[in-house]
């Protein structure tokens, strides 16, 4: 079996029913292959799950790097970037981020470079490129408003594993981005993600 259609199968798995709950003897089983071959891969179950999610990051990057180039307008970037990332999110199990968080701290440690580095160096950049731009008020304090309004995002997301089954993408978006970006811009700034 390829290595990589074995990471596939493993985060499908590990993002549905939880980083803890899937164990190797399933995942084998599943594909019909030895546990031997998984090793033959991989050095323990944290080192697929790593891999695993390392997958996913890298998905979710491709997505996120045609937005970047594509689309000029840095206030629209930070939408649309977060857009792909609640509907990457909706298929997560929460079990699957606290199960990193407790069992498997190099997994744990690759998501939470993930989730800083998206938040702390592409979504800040992009809100100092527009606060430059004028479209986002001089006295906003960029640093503070990332921390209160987009750092946290998945922690509360998943204290409630409902979340995305009660609310729709576009309302999830509204409420934690569209709205909160729209507090800090200025009265002329606008985009089509505004105008409702």
């Amino acid at each position: 079996m390829q290595k990589e259609l074995l990471i596939q199968y493993a985060a499908e798995n590990f993002t549905k029913f939880g980083s803890k709950r899937v164990t190797l003897d399933e995942l084998s089983s599943n594909l019909g292959i030895s546990k031997k071959t998984i090793y033959k891969h991989f050095r323990s179950k944290e080192d697929l799950l790593t891999q695993s999610l390392s997958y996913l990051i890298n998905q979710y990057h491709q997505q996120v790097n045609y937005i970047l180039r594509d689309v000029e307008d840095p206030i629209t970037k930070i939408i649309i970037i977060y857009k792909i990332g609640f509907e990457h999110l909706k298929y997560f199990k929460p079990s699957f981020i606290f199960g990193l968080k407790k069992y498997y701290p190099k997994a744990n440690e690759v998501f939470d470079t993930f989730r800083n580095e998206t938040v702390l160096v592409t979504v800040f950049g992009l809100l100092e490129e527009a606060q430059t731009l004028n479209f986002i008020r001089k006295e906003v304090n960029l640093k503070l408003f990332c921390e209160l309004y987009f750092n946290r995002f998945e922690e509360m997301a998943f204290k409630n594993n409902s979340v995305f089954d009660d609310y729709t993408i576009t309302e999830l978006l509204n409420h934690f981005v569209i709205f909160n970006l729209r507090g800090i811009t200025s009265e002329d700034y606008k985009n089509d993600y505004f105008q409702f």
